[in-house]
């Protein structure tokens, strides 16, 4: 089954045609599973096109003419709609009603939009997909994939905040994680690539992007997470602050120096890499910055580095051991620099420093000494995989 998978994010919709019969099987939990062979190369796409929707796509976004232009992209590269299965989305939110792929409806719809305050980056404009794929692409099953979901494993301790128990049994406060897809992949890839079982795996997994979190997997299971009941907790970001001083929120509302519509706006739009540096979110932009003396720019980078450290060390407390650390997403992925600089912060925790390649490896890699552990890993981010698997066996089981 091909199926055109969309993923509506804070700043681009990205899209791909994946044959799922291309796809290997997840890798086995069970401990006891014979090691799975050397790792293949990660299946590619038919094809794919990504459109930038900006640093804010809430406002830069135009799903239903961005989908139109997906399909005459992909019908010119000889994939007719006709040719596809099935429409699968990765959608940011799912709260705690959606554990499962789900087929899309109006009512599937209006319960993701419900939750669009706890992801007003993300769940706004994946509804909006949503919405205009069901009327651009009407005869064919669209299917709703949750990055919230594979958090589900997350226990009671890791998910629960230290506030009155009313907060999490009467509004929900809790934590719900995300980049869920991507930790998912990363997992069954790593299995692959140190040529060892899922199920026997402990592994802290960092997807440094637009948006940054970090996942403490055990046996392929989250265990813990740095995003909390919203996208903005943990990590410094591209536009977002991560954790900040609840407090700085109090005092600013009671200064009247910000309403709390302006705060929330700040914080998820204006704050980040983009608030420090003054100037872009662009991690290739701010090292050219870095590179010509810009301070503005060095200290924006010099915190994001101690903030990605610091997140996987305390991933790293929640299991009993560490096997690897996987760096992912856009800038975990092509940044070797700023990975250099993470893995070196963590030497207090058993990890060896890195050599700084010419450039970033271009493939799924162990990077630094052989048979190091942990061992430090670069793979590239495939929800894209994991959500046309999950639409084509929804659809076909």
């Amino acid at each position: 089954m091909r199926v055109l998978v969309l993923n509506p994010g804070s700043s681009s919709l990205k899209s791909s045609v994946v044959e799922v019969a291309t796809v290997a099987a997840p890798v086995a939990t069970s401990p006891a599973q014979a090691a799975p062979p050397a790792a293949p190369p990660a299946p590619p796409p038919l094809a794919k096109l990504d459109l930038d929707w900006g640093a804010d796509a809430t406002a830069g976004g135009n799903p239903a003419a961005d989908i139109r232009k997906l399909l005459a992209h992909y019908e010119a590269n000889g994939i007719p709609v006709a040719s596809l299965g099935a429409v699968g989305y990765r959608v940011v939110h799912g709260g705690t009603k959606f554990h499962e792929p789900v087929l899309v409806s109006s009512t599937v719809i209006a319960e993701v939009d419900g939750l669009r305050a706890l992801a007003p980056l993300h769940n706004g404009i994946a509804v909006a997909a949503m919405r205009a794929g069901l009327v651009e692409i009407p005869d064919l099953p669209h299917v709703a994939v949750f990055d919230t979901a594979f958090h589900a494993t997350l226990p009671e301790d890791a998910y629960r905040y230290a506030v009155p128990t009313k907060w999490y049994e009467d509004w929900g406060v809790r934590r719900y994680g995300f980049h869920g897809l991507s930790v998912a992949w990363s997992a069954e890839r790593a299995a692959a690539l140190l040529n060892r079982p899922t199920g026997a795996l402990r592994l802290v997994v960092a997807h440094l992007g637009s948006g940054c979190s970090v996942t403490a997997t055990d046996g392929g299971r989250s265990v813990a997470t740095s995003m909390g009941m919203t996208p903005l907790e943990g990590l410094m970001m591209g536009t977002r602050s991560g954790s900040i001083d609840p407090g700085i929120l109090f005092y600013l509302v009671r200064q009247g120096r910000l309403t709390a519509h302006q705060m929330g706006d700040q914080l998820d739009h204006a704050s980040g890499l983009l608030g420090v540096s003054g100037q872009t979110a662009d991690v290739r932009e701010l090292l050219k910055l870095e590179a010509a003396g810009d301070e503005a720019a060095t200290l924006a980078l010099a915190i994001f580095v101690r903030r990605a450290a610091e997140c996987i060390a305390a991933a790293a407390t929640s299991l009993p051991s560490l096997d690897a650390i996987v760096f992912t997403g856009g800038i975990g992925e092509n940044a070797a620099g700023l990975r250099v600089r993470i893995v070196a912060r963590l030497a207090s925790i058993g990890v060896a420093p890195i050599p700084e390649p010419a450039a970033a490896p271009r493939e799924d890699a162990a990077l630094g000494a052989p048979g190091a552990t942990p061992a430090v890993l670069r793979i590239e981010a495939r929800e894209d995989l994991v959500v046309a698997r999950d639409a084509a066996q929804f659809v076909e089981p």
